[in-house]
């Protein structure tokens, strides 16, 4: 069992940034694919990062590439995403997921077995 708590969510000016927290319960987190999702009002929720267990390996929507930086500190069962230059199209709930390692693709929600409640993200323009 794994528990998931997001911290760092907020109200930003467009251009500004913030850095998303997620802290992991239990002694395994190391052996769980880490994912960051994001879900606007009316929309589904979509893919935002990933990375893999030992860090070596991260995944990026389009959209975010170049100006979102997924991190993760197996040491303090913590992942990150830091998140720069924001746009008002960025605004949504951000959640954090779990999934045991394995070779599914990390972008693959389902994939996903444990979920935090979520930390809001509102950019003005």
């Amino acid at each position: 069992q794994v528990q998931l708590v997001e911290s760092g969510g907020g109200l930003v000016q467009a251009g500004g940034s913030l850095r998303l927290s997620c802290a992991a319960s239990g002694r395994t987190f190391s052996s769980y694919d880490m994912g960051w999702f994001r879900q606007a009002p009316g929309k589904e929720r979509e893919f935002v990062a990933a990375i893999n267990w030992s860090g070596r390996s991260t995944d990026y929507i389009d959209s975010v590439k170049g100006r979102f930086t997924i991190s993760r500190d197996n040491a303090k069962n913590t992942m990150y995403l830091q998140m720069n230059r924001l746009k008002p199209e960025d605004t949504a709930v951000y959640y954090c997921a779990a999934g045991f390692r394995s070779f599914r693709s990390m972008v693959d929600i389902e994939r996903y077995d444990y979920w935090g409640q979520g930390t809001q993200v509102t950019v003005s323009s």
